[in-house]
């Protein structure tokens, strides 16, 4: 088996253990998400959203790189078999992790009335006591930051996905119960601290027993902390720069949004938070694609860090080529899928006459009607996965040049700060004097604005990753793919189109024909072969179960493949 093949193997090992972490975490926070949407009225919806930014974005100043940095420094030394300097790189990352997490609660906690009074004037005394509730959830997640950079650097998924199930189950678990006991918004914030708080005490334990104590036995438990932790500065500061662009923008997009559709609801009659409560609903649909982008991500990470790409620079362009392929064949059809689907996945799940009644009702009154055109929008940037754009990041902080993706997420930002406001502001007015369509068109901008600011930080670093090292997706192949999507959706939105029957019923059928057209076109158009589909078989197998169903597509697909493929060298059709 080539060395290109066994990473692959073992990058896909531990992408379907984190792909399993995160399924099993995202469906079970689904499950309370629609819980949450059928308990909250829309503008309750909206306001739980709200109140979850601020604690959101001043948690992305907190890290400073130190998540990548512990994960990259344990990777290296394990690979390089020495682990007795784990330790000191444990203890580092964990302290300052523990350090900032606090002070920065602190600052939460303290400015949480005049954050309140920024988002939501004219009730803010209620916001600001939610925000406040939050800002405990900041120290948390510096608990769980830390404790995943060093399950990952171990390349232990197991106990990634345990962590994130755990957290998942005791969200969704208090949360739909506090609302029912009559708390509303404020149990449903309360159940979202709590959960974070118990995931970070949980993995810090994990930590300690399972991976730390082992350490301290053989090597006693003395520490630099100074000493270790300023490379591990080094190499983050500047990745934090671009953690912080990628996390904040969105955020800050959606405080210029928040403000405007806020006026809009008020014009139009309705209360506060109730069109945002369509966009919280959307971003959380659009979080099923993290099934695919995350794990994948994740995984590769400590792949990419054990490349040279000077001593190995072959090896690299075949594995990021791969990963970019491998990324897009399930990326690219699941956000087309979505996309399709929007209306009768989000009117199935949240009709305004309830479940029960909307199972025989056909064109059922929806609940969040705004919704379906904001989920459009917001899952639409994972397209971008096609030129390469989750395995750059990835690629680049591997290899160590955070400088560059610095440079890049700071083009980002002078592009998207600017667009936060002057589009949402510049939409909204376009509404004229219809409320509801003011507030409706700053969200439908700020959408657009922030697909917008993504891009010039984006073909930078494809530029700059192909000039230096000569990497790149394989476009004819990412063509392909797309085209295979595309006939998927179309074939799937015409079907929906032609049928009347209730949403549920809808959904399903076009579920069923978007996966059989999917994978019927990739074959026949040439974006996999047979030898792709033994690189399947071969990077999934040991996977039990899973590897028998998924079987079952490597089968159906291999069957329609072109009988007689261009390229035979297995190295060729990896790099594809």
């Amino acid at each position: 088996m080539s060395k290109a093949l066994e990473m692959g193997k073992s990058s896909a090992t531990g992408s379907f253990h984190l792909l399993l972490g995160v399924v099993c975490s995202t469906v079970i926070m689904a499950i309370g998400t629609i819980l949450l949407g059928m308990l909250l009225p829309a503008e309750g919806v909206g306001l739980y959203g709200m109140a979850m930014i601020p604690a959101s974005i001043i948690n992305f100043f907190r890290d400073w790189g130190i998540n990548s940095a512990l994960t990259k420094e344990i990777a290296n030394l394990r690979a390089a078999g020495k682990d007795s300097k784990i330790q000191d790189v444990i203890v580092s990352g964990v302290i300052f992790e523990v350090i900032s997490g606090a002070v920065l609660s602190l600052v939460c906690f303290i400015i949480a009335q005049p954050l309140a009074l920024l988002i939501n004037p004219l009730g803010a005394s209620e916001l600001s006591q939610y925000i406040s509730i939050m800002s405990l959830s900041i120290f948390a997640g510096a608990l769980v930051a830390a404790a995943q950079g060093i399950f990952v650097g171990y390349e232990r998924m197991k106990l990634n996905s345990f962590t994130q199930v755990f957290q998942a189950t005791v969200k969704t678990a208090l949360g739909p119960l506090l609302i029912v006991l009559g708390f509303g918004v404020l149990g449903a914030v309360t159940a979202a601290m709590v959960s974070i708080l118990a995931g970070g005490i949980i993995s810090i334990l994990i930590v300690y027993y399972v991976l730390f104590r082992p350490l301290c036995k053989s090597n006693g438990c003395k520490c630099d902390i100074k000493k270790t932790l300023k490379p591990m500065l080094k190499f983050g500061i500047p990745l934090t720069v671009s953690t912080i662009v990628i996390g904040v923008l969105p955020q800050v997009f959606a405080l210029s949004m928040s403000f405007y559709a806020g006026l809009g609801d008020v014009a139009a009659g309705n209360n506060f938070g109730w069109m945002m409560g369509n966009y919280f609903t959307a971003v959380n649909f659009s979080v099923l694609l993290t099934f695919v982008s995350f794990p994948v991500a994740t995984a590769l990470f400590p792949v990419f860090s054990k490349l040279n790409p000077e001593k190995e620079p072959e090896l690299v362009k075949t594995v990021f080529a791969s990963s970019v392929k491998y990324t897009s064949l399930l990326l690219v059809p699941a956000t087309l899928m979505l996309i399709t689907l929007a209306a009768p996945l989000v009117n199935t799940l949240f009709p305004k006459e309830g479940i029960i009644a909307s199972l025989f009702l056909v064109n059922a009154e929806p609940k969040f009607p705004f919704a379906p055109t904001f989920l459009v929008l917001s899952a639409a940037i994972n397209l971008f996965a096609l030129v390469g754009n989750i395995s750059l990041g990835t690629f680049q902080s591997g290899i160590g040049k955070t400088a560059q993706i610095m440079k890049q997420s700071l083009l980002s930002l002078a592009v998207g700060l600017p667009l936060a406001y002057l589009l949402v502001g510049f939409s909204y007015s376009l509404g004229g004097s219809d409320g509801l369509i003011s507030a409706s068109y700053a969200v439908i901008g700020g959408l657009i604005g922030y697909i917008l600011s993504s891009m010039p930080g984006m073909v930078w670093g494809l530029i700059w990753s192909w000039k230096n090292y000569r990497v790149k997706a394989d476009f004819k192949i990412s063509v392909k793919i797309f085209t295979a999507s595309f006939i998927a959706s179309l074939t799937t939105y015409l079907l929906i189109s032609l049928l009347i029957v209730p949403y549920w019923a809808m959904l399903l059928a076009g579920f069923a024909v978007f996966v059989i057209v999917y994978l019927a076109m990739i074959p026949i158009l040439g974006a996999v072969n047979r030898t792709d589909i033994d690189n399947f078989k071969a990077m999934f197998s040991g996977l039990g179960l899973v590897s028998k169903i998924l079987n079952l597509a490597f089968i159906f697909m291999s069957k329609l493949c072109r009988s007689n493929p261009k390229n035979e060298d297995l190295k060729n059709h990896f790099s594809q």
